[in-house]
This record gives C-alpha cells, structure tokens and sequence, in this order.
C-alpha cells in the first residue's frame, strides 16, 4: 500500500492521444466499457440524468456527453430512457476521430444518438446548446486548472444542468483494481490505463473545493465501487 492518493497524478494515459486508433484502439475501449458495466459505472449517470430531469415538461430532453469514448454511456441511457414517457435526443462529443468512429458503428441501431468531433476548448463548441451535459470518466483526464476553465464552458452550455461521474482516488479502489485486472483484463493498456486513472481521480473535498471557486449550485454523492457522482444544477 505504497501508492500515494494524497494528491492528483499528472501522468499521462495513453488514450489522451488524439492520434491513438486502429483495432487496439477498439479493444481497449471494449475493456473500458466492459469494466465499467461490471462495476456499475451507468447507474452513477443514469441516476444523475433522473434527478436533473424530473421536474422537467419538455417531450424531448436533449443530453450530451463530453468525452463519450465508445458511447456506451449514451446507448446505456437511451436503453434505460425506452420505455419512459419522455424522449431523449443524444449527442456524442469527443476531440478524437479514430473514437468517434468507433461510437458511430457502435450505435447504428440507435436512431436518437449522434455524435461529434469536436474540441470544447475550440471555437467549434461555441454556438452549442444542451439541457444536460454529461462527463463519465472524462474529468480525470484534465488538469486542475483546465478543470476550472471547462466548467464554466459547460455549465453555460446547459439548460438544466451537468452530471460529472467520475473515479475516487482511495489507495484500496487502485489495489482492488489490480487485483481485477490479474482476474479478468488482458488489454496492457486498459490495465496501465485504469490505474492512471485512479490516481488522477477525486476525492470529496476536490469537488467542495471547485464549486467553491467557480460558486456553482452542486451535490457530491459517493457510489460503489469509488465512484463520485457530481451535479451541478442550474435551477
């Protein structure tokens, strides 16, 4: 238990590169996915979305979701939103080609999701507009002061507001991890990968402490296994 979760890493993860693509590109995301099914990753988003979206009137909700790797998290939600009284438009956005590819032929089957490459940092995100933003397993991959940047940016971008799900840094989530991994995960780079991202996770107080900077309406909610749900409402 030498690990230190005292601060956030700044490693870099392999799937950071925008240029990172092919079939291993695939199979990774297909681990990622797999692992975060096991471990109940959609429930954190798909509670979030209800919560945000159960005062809502409006016959269509339109979501999208930053950073959307291999959609699985939209085509979760849409698979949950099926047989409710409500329709969902759903929007993919991530900055890599080679991913976004990757969704779209994962997602044929669903008529409500679409996706974009885009760069939400860059001028092409400027005239976008949803009611709920969704981050799932994205936030970690920014820096503490790009995190203070790109908040705000969403947050103006949504009606009613984001659902940010993402990893707790706890030294027993990065061993329990490793001990999974040696069970069940052949990729290298999901294995690499996984722990980085714990160690650039959260804790609570990360969360307590960019709300109270960017002074934003928001609720922290812990889930098993170490996953932290944060909601920023607009109303």
């Amino acid at each position: 238990m030498m690990i230190s979760t005292k601060y956030r890493s700044k490693e870099p993860e392999i799937m950071d590169q925008f240029d990172f693509q092919g079939e291993e590109l695939k199979s990774v995301l297909k681990t990622i996915d797999k692992i975060n099914a096991k471990l109940g990753g959609h429930r954190v988003t798909i509670q979030g979305v209800k919560s945000l979206i159960a005062q809502q009137n409006s016959n269509i909700i339109r979501i999208a979701d930053l950073g959307c790797g291999s959609g699985d998290a939209l085509r979760a939600i849409a698979k949950w939103a099926k047989p409710k009284d409500f329709k969902l438009q759903l929007i993919g956005i991530d900055a890599n080609p080679h991913t976004i590819a990757i969704a779209r032929e994962l997602s044929t089957d669903y008529k409500n999701i679409s996706y974009r490459v885009v760069d939400v940092f860059s001028e092409d995100f400027e005239d976008f507009q949803a009611d709920i933003i969704t981050c799932c397993l994205t936030l970690h991959h920014f820096k503490d002061e790009w995190i203070e940047k790109l908040i705000p940016i969403l947050h103006s971008k949504a009606k009613i507001g984001l659902v940010i799900n993402d990893l707790h840094r706890h030294k027993m989530a990065y061993f329990l991890f490793k001990l999974y991994c040696k069970l069940f995960v052949n990729s290298d780079i999901a294995k690499k990968d996984g722990l980085t991202s714990i160690l650039r996770g959260f804790k609570s107080q990360d969360f307590e402490d960019f709300a109270k900077t960017l002074n934003f309406n928001h609720h922290v909610k812990w889930y098993w296994a170490f996953r932290y749900q944060w909601i920023i409402s607009k109303q």
